[in-house]
């Protein structure tokens, strides 16, 4: 394929989905990331699109929100080791809240296996995913359909979640960075989601390293509100997603990378002592006292190495939380 062509194709993905990920672009186009990356930067400099860590959006700033059928074919794999890792945070007989997304729908699918559990959400997907488990009970909000991520919204979802409280939401987005927190494009979601996390007394953010440094229209939840993130690892070439965990870090969120210590790739789920040990306590949040459990390491401790082992360090550090 032309250079012309593929940037077309790439072109036309973009305005299609609202954001796609450099290595989904890769495998449509037939060719190498780094061919793609070149592909980017040349239409960006024309002004049709906007890089961003690990892939491209439209211009502008914010992105818009892509419909689910293709979402649910972006960062498939990396959507699904978040979900398995996500999943084994989860302990029998618990009551959690589970939001709206493809990411979050993958891992109703593994909550089924948790005997006792109680899942109160406003997903169709995620309730379909859990309708057969025998052991699970499924709690669904009122509220209006969005048929574009078959979520219930609207004041009848918000009004059911009132007086609710459980351990823990599981949520996620259309962006995440640590100025804003997570957000997403529609004000509707936005709302039920911010009732969600009301609900919760733990927030857990799923979100793989194409949302990270992503900034959309309407916060859901704030950064010091979160209380761990579940994502993946970054490609070693993503500067921007390595430093946005770093600076979600320095903030108290815990990070759990999927395929670093705790994930668990192919091996048994961590047990509860593991994960204690594993999931290191949060560093103090902004206006705290210091003195808490250390967050990863700072950047300016690195200085004076090289950009490849400063990412090597960080990832390190990651994978060790």
């Amino acid at each position: 394929m032309f250079a012309a062509e593929r940037r077309q194709l790439i072109l036309e993905m973009v305005r299609a989905n609202g954001a796609v990920s450099l290595r989904e672009l890769a495998r449509v186009v037939q060719t190498s990331e780094v061919t793609v990356r070149r592909d980017v930067r040349a239409l960006e400099a024309e002004g049709l699109l906007d890089r961003r860590h690990g892939g491209a959006v439209l211009p502008g700033g914010f992105t818009r929100e892509s419909g689910f059928p293709q979402k649910s074919h972006l960062a498939t794999a990396e959507k699904t080791a978040i979900a398995d890792l996500a999943a084994s945070f989860v302990e029998e007989g618990e009551a959690i809240v589970v939001g709206a997304g493809t990411t979050t729908q993958e891992l109703a699918r593994r909550l089924a296996r948790v005997p006792g559990l109680t899942v109160v959400t406003n997903s169709l997907l995620v309730a379909q995913a859990l309708a057969h488990a025998n052991r699970v009970e499924v709690v669904m909000t009122g509220g209006t359909l969005r048929g574009s991520n078959y979520a219930l919204v609207g004041s009848g979802a918000e009004q059911s979640l009132q007086g609710l409280r459980v351990s823990r939401a599981f949520l996620s987005g259309s962006g995440l960075t640590a100025e804003r927190g997570l957000s997403t494009s529609n004000m509707l979601s936005a709302s039920v989601d911010r009732a969600l996390v009301q609900a919760a007394a733990e927030v857990v953010v799923l979100a793989d390293h194409t949302k990270l440094g992503t900034d959309t229209m309407f916060q859901t939840v704030p950064t010091d509100v979160i209380t761990r993130l579940v994502t993946d690892e970054p490609p070693g070439h993503d500067d921007r997603a390595a430093t946005e965990l770093q600076a979600l870090a320095d903030q108290g969120v815990q990070i759990a990378v999927a395929g670093g210590s705790g994930s668990q790739g192919g091996e048994q789920p961590p047990t509860r002592e593991q994960r204690r040990r594993d999931v290191p306590l949060p560093a103090p949040r902004r206006g705290q006292v210091p003195g808490g459990a250390p967050g990863l390491r700072a950047a300016g401790v690195l200085g004076g190495e090289s950009p490849e082992r400063e990412r090597a360090a960080r990832v390190a550090d990651l994978r060790r939380r």
